[in-house]
């Protein structure tokens, strides 16, 4: 009897664990640590007082290579350009498809006119499970608090199309104004849609 008292004492302490780590919207955005391709290390909670936007990337992926045929960089530079930290994930694990060495994630910056603040890795997938991050891209918001504010898609068309960009709804864009001005995006969750994540 005290096994199966046991047993399911650690079932339930696990599933706590595992509903605990999912991302809430509303909730204070899970913390985490990570380096970019300067070697230098970033924390969430070093960014409090600012809005942090999280973009998940793999360069290989058609939906990345779409968005950064213009609409990524001009994100970019729009919302750091209003004081928002933009970091840049890479979550792809070493010898998958989409993972790079600091010095080439630096070259694709140059090479495609990025903007972020920063490019940072996430080898081991701990952050991108955290957020339950799952294609490239997925962006977040998070406000000047600290609280997730919207997680989700970049916009409301799911193509590799180019041309779909002006044609859609910019889920993304419009959360992050409406977090700027100190409001609350609606919607706050929606679909992200791209290639899977490689962790």
């Amino acid at each position: 009897m005290k096994l199966r008292h046991l047993v399911l004492a650690a079932s339930a302490a696990l599933l706590s664990l595992g509903l605990s780590a999912a991302p809430q919207v509303g909730a204070p955005a899970p913390d985490f640590t990570v380096v970019d391709t300067k070697g230098a290390s970033h924390s969430l909670s070093d960014f409090a007082g600012k809005n942090v936007v999280l973009e998940w990337t793999n360069h290989d992926c058609p939906f990345v290579v779409k968005h950064y045929s213009g609409n990524m960089q001009a994100l970019q530079s729009d919302l750091t350009g209003q004081d928002v930290v933009w970091l840049t994930v890479i979550s792809s694990a070493p010898g998958k498809q989409g993972h790079v060495s600091p010095a080439k994630a630096d070259e694709l910056t140059a090479s495609r006119d990025a903007a972020p603040t920063a490019v940072v890795f996430d080898e081991s997938g701990v952050v991108g499970k955290a957020y339950d991050a799952k294609t490239t891209p997925h962006m977040y918001v998070i406000d000047k608090a600290g609280v997730l504010q919207y997680m989700g898609g970049i916009d409301s068309i799911p193509s590799a199309k180019v041309d779909d960009i002006s044609k859609a709804t910019p889920l993304f864009a419009n959360a992050a104004k409406a977090v700027l001005a100190g409001g609350k995006p609606d919607p706050a969750v929606t679909k992200p849609y791209g290639c899977s994540i490689k962790y």
